[in-house]
């Protein structure tokens, strides 16, 4: 080998695992959300008609100035890539906190920042988003994907299903005329029942309203792919985190659990089932360290590295879920254990930011392989 190819293989190679930086946000985030959205607060939220906390953003978003995460210190944020994002993710699904992390922090920033920063109206929507002071929601379907999304022809209709719309303070309404910023106090937001109760869609009704346009159709199609892109990697560190919580819950209740005079957890074929989870889990998370990663260094491999990990983390997620509930027994099926809200998280996330078939048939076209 030579030393030329001795050092390709060096750059080709990824690094998956966490830094010390990495691991310190963690601490951080993690701490913040048990002390602020513990399980009794969760369940009793989603509950309620608001699930939305926004004191639980206020403190992440602009006290722990996370809002900022992925946006340029010049811009007003914190610098950062998509692995510390991707790190805050997975606490987030761990803690299924209701907060806008995603739709805002991550979507609608990565498609503003797409417009560059020579646009002065975009950039200084992004420094808003950074400080935490105002959220923002791309108005597309949460089931959209980077390659499947239909833009509306015209500022007018209706968009169903938009995630974290009826919070948001800026609506980015994506046309096939431009993108458009519109002050979400002059638009109709009809709140949907989800299935994810900490998790808000709402329908957005655009007929007769008028916005701010921030790019032509050429620049916005290319930028809404970029958020898109952003969310679906991203997303697949939310649904490790949920997988993660759903492993680690399990394990220790069948080590408490006792039946015949001995805990659950020593009958073989439990043990056998939480192995097979745990090699999931663990590959799951090479999957999604592996789509953050090509995100945050801009690889040529990004969106193959996006499709892989939601293809994966998406069915990870739920099978976790689905045997939390199931080992847990008869507590496992009550409103009082939170791991409802896990697989309903898990479920709804499975078809948010493009399917899993969708993202097999994406993986198809970019290794020149047949799609089935």
């Amino acid at each position: 080998m030579t030393a030329q190819t001795a050092q390709s293989a060096e750059e080709a190679t990824v690094d998956l695992l966490y830094s010390e930086a990495e691991d310190d946000l963690r601490a951080a985030v993690r701490s913040l959300l048990a002390d602020r959205a513990d399980t009794p607060a969760t369940l009793a939220r989603a509950e309620s008609d608001t699930p939305y906390d926004p004191d639980l953003w206020r403190s992440l978003g602009a006290g722990m100035e996370l809002a900022g995460l992925l946006v340029p210190e010049k811009l007003g944020g914190q610098g950062a890539s998509h692995r510390e994002a991707a790190v805050v993710l997975e606490e987030i699904g761990r803690a299924v906190a209701p907060v806008p992390f995603l739709t805002s922090a991550v979507i609608a920033t990565e498609t503003l920042l797409a417009l560059g920063a020579e646009n002065t109206e975009a950039a200084s929507l992004v420094r808003e988003l950074a400080a935490g002071h105002r959220t923002a929601a791309l108005v597309v379907p949460f089931s959209a994907g980077p390659d499947s999304v239909r833009l509306p022809v015209t500022l007018a209709g209706t968009v169903s299903a938009v995630a974290d719309a009826a919070t948001a303070d800026v609506l980015l309404v994506p046309t096939g005329q431009g993108l458009y910023a519109l002050d979400a106090a002059d638009v109709t937001t009809t709140p949907l029942t989800p299935l994810d109760l900490t998790r808000p869609l709402a329908a957005v009704t655009l007929d007769g309203v008028s916005g701010t346009l921030l790019a032509g159709p050429d620049a916005t199609a290319a930028a809404v792919r970029r958020g898109l892109l952003a969310g679906a990697g991203l997303l697949a560190s939310e649904q490790l985190g949920v997988a993660e919580w759903c492993l680690t819950e399990t394990v220790a209740y069948t080590r408490e659990r006792k039946q015949f005079n001995r805990p659950v957890g020593s009958f073989q074929a439990l043990k056998h089932r939480m192995a097979q989870l745990w090699l999931e889990v663990v590959s799951a998370r090479a999957a999604a360290r592996n789509a953050a990663d090509a995100l945050a260094t801009g690889s040529p491999e990004a969106p193959l590295a996006v499709a892989v990990a939601q293809a994966y983390c998406a069915w990870v997620a739920v099978h976790a879920a689905e045997e939390c509930v199931q080992l847990h027994g008869g507590i496992g099926m009550t409103w009082e254990h939170p791991a409802h809200l896990y697989l309903k998280r898990a479920k709804s996330a499975q078809i948010a930011l493009g399917s899993a078939g969708e993202h097999r048939a994406a993986i198809a076209g970019l290794v020149n392989l047949t799609a089935p």
